[in-house]
């Protein structure tokens, strides 16, 4: 395993800390799991540099990247829906565009890299997520339910321009 999906892989280990923190939210704990949360995050853009920078792009990277990211941002939506802060369905709808999107590229023999549209929905869920697990004052209450839905917005797009490219971006694949 390479640099870039050895940071890929440490990403899994701050979702236990983002759970456990989650089940008991005090203030703290909750600053911390947004810590954490964007620090694994980080890690996002880090393999990713890596990776081109050091010509290290692999398969397993480009699997293993989206497949780390999904139980990234599903992990703390979960424990979100169990405090109730977000409804089941909104992360259902997440859930089932990252299920479909996985089985679509299993049996894809060329595996491509996130397309803008992909990575503008991994975006928006961050900053949803981190939005959501903060302990903000309740008038943010509003903005953190606007950026989440967002995020399943994007998602849905996202999951709709891949399983379904226009002919022009066929083309230039």
């Amino acid at each position: 395993m390479n640099i870039p999906n050895t940071i890929t892989f440490s990403r899994l280990l701050g979702i236990p800390f983002i759970l456990y923190l989650l089940q008991n939210p005090t203030a703290q704990s909750r600053w911390i799991c947004v810590a954490i949360f964007l620090i694994c995050a980080l890690t996002d853009w880090l393999d990713g540099y890596l990776a081109r920078k050091l010509n290290q792009i692999t398969d397993l990277g480009k699997f293993l990247d989206p497949l780390v990211d999904k139980l990234l941002v599903l992990a703390p939506l979960l424990s979100l829906i169990e405090l109730k802060q977000i409804p089941a369905w909104g992360v259902f709808v997440i859930l089932a565009r990252e299920l479909t999107v996985a089985g679509w590229r299993v049996n894809q023999t060329n595996i491509s890299g996130a397309n803008i549209w992909g990575k503008l929905k991994t975006v928006s869920q961050i900053i949803a997520i981190s939005l959501l697990i903060a302990p903000l004052p309740q008038n943010w209450q509003t903005s953190t339910l606007i950026a989440f839905w967002v995020s399943v917005a994007l998602t849905i797009i996202s999951g709709a321009i891949y399983l379904f490219p226009s002919k022009s971006e066929s083309k230039i694949l």
